[in-house]
């Protein structure tokens, strides 16, 4: 009884404890901004979206996963800026940048 009691201790000791590894984040950044002009000299301004994604990863050298879970985040980003000539012109540019990781 004694040996099947202390296999058993041993078991959830082994089972308990969160191993030390190599750990990969990826991530997949886009980006985004629009471009709106307003006023009476927009005949040669751009309106519209420009667009682009990117993807890459890294591996965090034996971390635990509660360890490396904090160093694989997903962020986003929102900015508007506005830019004027006087009041005949007038151009908002909002970019958003965005990046979702995982961690495998």
């Amino acid at each position: 009884m004694k040996k099947i009691t202390l296999l058993a201790v041993a078991f959830v000791a082994l089972t308990a404890v969160s191993c030390k590894k190599d750990r990969t984040c990826t991530c997949t950044s886009t980006s985004s901004t629009t471009t709106t002009n307003s006023g009476s000299n927009t005949s040669t301004a751009f309106n519209g979206t420009t667009s682009s994604s990117t993807s890459n990863s890294y591996v965090i050298l034996k971390a635990k996963k509660s360890v490396a879970r904090p160093n694989c985040l997903s962020t986003k980003s929102t900015n508007t800026n506005k830019y004027s000539e006087g009041t005949s012109f007038e151009t908002t540019q909002t970019s958003t940048n965005e990046s979702t990781c995982t961690l495998n």
